[in-house]
């Protein structure tokens, strides 16, 4: 049978085993290299209230979450895209 990727969808290179992260919407253990990784920033501050301040001048503290999906959520979500196989090899 034929091998869809050469590096079988994950990015570990020589590195043997790496750990595992769960997936932040259905909670499936996945490697951490196959694991689709997503941070953003979020504000306790209301995004109005927000807005009004930083015109004062104050600055107003993030806090960076990280979320990781496994690929069938990443996809199912709309965070990965499904490509062709001649845009898969670029």
């Amino acid at each position: 049978m034929g091998k869809k990727r050469k590096s079988g969808g994950r990015s570990k290179g020589k590195s043997g085993k790496t750990g595992t992260v769960q997936c932040s919407k259905c909670g499936r253990l996945v490697p951490a290299d196959k694991a689709k990784k997503y941070t953003k920033r979020i504000s306790a501050v209301d995004p109005q209230l927000a807005r009004e301040l930083r015109q004062q001048g104050s600055y107003i503290q993030t806090r960076r979450v990280t979320q990781y999906y496994c690929i069938s959520c990443a996809v199912h979500s709309g965070k990965v895209q499904i490509r062709q196989a001649t845009d898969r090899r670029d």
